[in-house]
């Protein structure tokens, strides 16, 4: 299980931001010479299930996740999985979550496979374990074809399951995806849906961003939403929909953070 609770982080304004504020002026996390990306953001993720976490563009997503994975450190507020807490022991994140943002990094001129296994021995993986674990992450994410090939002769579909399969080679407790299936085409969208729902089954959870509301209906056991760095929703998609009054997920999504603004 992992918890997130009351999330804050605030970036200093470059100058060339602290420009274009004077000039426009109008978002509310503009605060003198700093911006308040994240305030009491907050939600949690059980055992085996899938949380979809939405919001506009500019919401805070990434920051999000980019803090859960260790690459940013909060303001304040903390990150537990299974009781321990990341913000305390950041070296911890590495080893207990799987992340896969846009720019996720693979090395050119390695092959496929070269790159999964640097990864896994960076981890700490015995090479008897890499070959179990990578067997099967091939077979399941349709990668075999290709794994002798130079990542930079492979299409953008097949780059992002190669960087998934490094996310996961060595087996972390909570897997965290930023838009996992965005510029891809429909059938490597289906295999990395299929891949999400069988960690699902794996008894894993699994945190991820999309604007796809279709792929968050299909997978989602429960929603985060966030607009402007704030918490706006937390539950079911049944929940939302009772509180909205919206059966529609596209318009309870945008009701929500309609009445956020309201408020």
């Amino acid at each position: 299980m992992i918890e997130v609770n009351q999330l804050t982080k605030t970036f200093r304004l470059s100058k060339e931001a602290k420009k274009q504020a004077k000039q426009n002026k109008l978002d509310p996390r503009q605060q003198g010479q700093n911006f308040q990306a994240l305030k009491n953001v907050s939600f949690s993720c059980e055992q085996g299930q899938v949380l979809g976490l939405l919001g506009p563009n500019g919401a805070g997503k990434t920051t999000t996740l980019r803090i859960l994975a260790s690459a940013l450190k909060p303001d304040s507020g903390s990150i537990l999985i299974n009781g321990e807490d990341l913000v305390k022991k950041p070296q911890l994140a590495k080893q207990k979550i799987g992340f896969l943002s846009t720019k996720t990094g693979l090395y050119n001129r390695l092959t496929a496979q070269e790159n999964i296994e640097y990864f896994a021995r960076l981890h700490g993986m015995a090479k008897s374990d890499i070959n179990i674990q990578g067997e099967l992450l091939y077979q399941q994410l349709g990668i075999e074809d290709y794994l002798h090939r130079r990542v930079d002769t492979l299409s953008s579909g097949m780059m992002q399951k190669v960087s998934i399969a490094r996310a996961v080679i060595h087996q972390p407790e909570v897997l965290i995806l930023d838009e996992p299936t965005t510029g891809l085409d429909i059938m490597a969208t289906e295999t990395i849906l299929e891949f999400i729902e069988s960690q699902k089954e794996l008894g894993r959870p699994v945190i991820f961003s999309t604007h796809h509301l279709d792929e968050v209906s299909m997978l989602a056991d429960k929603l985060a939403i966030i607009d402007q760095g704030q918490s706006c929703f937390t539950g079911s998609i049944s929940a939302l929909q009772e509180q909205t009054q919206c059966s529609d997920l596209r318009k309870a999504f945008m009701k929500v953070l309609s009445l956020k603004g309201e408020a």
